[in-house]
């Protein structure tokens, strides 16, 4: 185990120093360490991803418990410290005391020999006072106790309450610390018979399935280790595809035979699914911003087999001219903070800033205007972002409305039963006050559904512009 431990150590040092993506480095670092058996992967996965997480609540009991600031601790010393007290707090496979001897071994390995003690006192004030924590008196300081509950940095936080009222911020919180199942997308045009076949084939492969509330060919995962070896992945009856983003497309409309753009498409899933809808009649066209990215959607298009799916590289605020006027359907997803996706994306939330808000609603904005060109008069826009901020969301509405040739298109009635409840729920507890075209948006929120947090608005380009 302490090997593992020192893997996790080292991921947890990488992300501090260069401040990547943690997926895309946890997932180098599993793919590295291939060899290592399965439960010592998922032990080391869920080690640093915990940590990650969690790391502004474990911050808050090591700086009580602590005679030196987090802050102010060496690197590796303030990382031991944090995987440490993650493994005493929400992983009991390892007895207390075992933890705290293994750190203090990792800590003389590292040079650190003179540290043993300090590391020893502090984790062992933690496990004895397990039961007893210090937090925010919830009462007097509500921000900062929800903040350090739930790790949550104070800006998003704030942001939320001022948007949404303190009880549904929490549900919101509670919502993205939760196990999140992974969405997997049966193909379209498969018969009852064929679905049920699918779903009888995943559990005999020891896959834990539910179905999802939003969609009837989305089925949520739990336990899944991987899809490398899950037959019906390799044939193209499923991809990975949260319902979110399946519910975006399909309240699109995309009917057979449609001309469809997906212009900010990585990883391919939206631009899969029209295709599907879109039928072999129908034609896709999408693109995204590098060769790296349309590499990956080129690998789940050939998986899938889908045949009316066209590649490109570009880049979105520069509309491709041989495609002016030409879709009955345009698909934005545009790059956004991401805070829809914090459950999966565990540093996401560490990245955000006012600064980068700017920039982001800046660049959204650029797409829009080199993009809706794409559309026929009477076509369609999809915008939708993976965040949860009036900003990117609401306010981009406001401004496709004031700057572009669009109109509202109600959601109002299309909207699948299973998701109306949550979305009245969004609505009702929002603070600010209706806009008159509320009903072409759908904000859908963690905790309130088994999905990712998503934004999605439909819009119609006017028959004479």
């Amino acid at each position: 185990m302490e090997n593992i431990r020192e893997i996790a150590l080292d991921t947890l040092l990488a992300l501090e120093k260069d401040g990547g993506l943690s997926h895309k480095i946890i997932h180098n670092v599993l793919d590295k360490y291939d060899y290592l058996d399965p439960r010592d992967k998922k032990y080391l996965k869920r080690l640093t991803e915990g940590t990650l997480e969690r790391r502004i609540e474990l911050d808050h009991y090591l700086d009580h418990f602590s005679s030196v600031p987090v802050r102010k601790m060496k690197p590796l010393i303030r990382n031991l410290l944090r995987m440490s007290a993650y493994q005493l707090l929400y992983m009991d496979s390892v007895p207390d005391s075992a933890v705290c001897n293994e750190a203090c071994k990792l800590a003389e390995k590292r040079k650190f020999h003179s540290l043993k003690g300090f590391v020893n006192g502090v984790l062992r004030k933690i496990a004895r006072e397990k039961e007893n924590l210090p937090m925010p008196d919830p009462k007097a300081e509500p921000v900062e106790f929800l903040c350090v509950k739930y790790s949550m940095p104070e800006l998003i936080t704030r942001e939320w309450i001022s948007e949404y009222g303190p009880e549904l911020t929490e549900t919101m919180l509670k919502g993205l610390l939760e196990v999140h199942p992974v969405s997997l997308r049966v193909r379209e045009g498969v018969t009852a018979e064929e679905k049920a076949s699918i779903r009888e084939s995943l559990l005999k492969q020891g896959i834990s399935l539910e179905n999802s509330e939003c969609d009837e060919n989305v089925f949520l995962a739990r336990e899944l280790d991987g899809l490398d070896d899950v037959r019906e992945f390799e044939k193209g009856l499923l991809t990975v595809q949260d319902v979110s983003s399946v519910l975006a497309v399909k309240m699109a409309g995309i009917r057979k035979g449609d001309f469809v753009i997906d212009a900010c498409a990585a990883p391919g899933g939206k631009s899969i699914l029209a295709s599907e809808l879109a039928g072999d009649e129908g034609r896709v066209i999408c693109g995204d911003v590098s060769d790296k990215k349309t590499m990956i959607m080129q690998e789940n298009v050939e998986r899938m087999g889908r045949k009316n799916v066209e590649i490109r590289t570009w880049d979105a605020r520069m509309p491709e001219t041989d495609l002016l006027g030409k879709a009955d359907v345009l698909l934005l997803d545009v790059p956004c903070s991401g805070l829809g996706v914090m459950g999966k994306k565990r540093d996401v939330k560490y990245h955000a800033s006012e600064e980068g808000y700017v920039q982001v609603e800046a660049l959204q904005k650029e797409i829009l205007n080199g993009a809706w060109q794409y559309l026929k008069p009477g076509g369609i826009l999809l915008y939708s972002t993976c965040t949860i901020r009036a900003g990117e969301n609401r306010d981009a509405v406001e401004w496709i409305l004031g700057h572009l040739p669009m109109e509202p298109v109600s959601l109002a009635d299309e909207l699948p039963d299973g998701v109306k409840g949550a979305v009245a729920k969004e609505k009702s507890a929002r603070t600010e006050k209706a806009r008159p075209w509320e009903d072409c948006c759908v904000q859908l929120l963690p905790g309130l559904l088994s999905a990712d947090g998503f934004f999605f608005a439909k819009f119609r380009r006017k028959t004479d512009a």
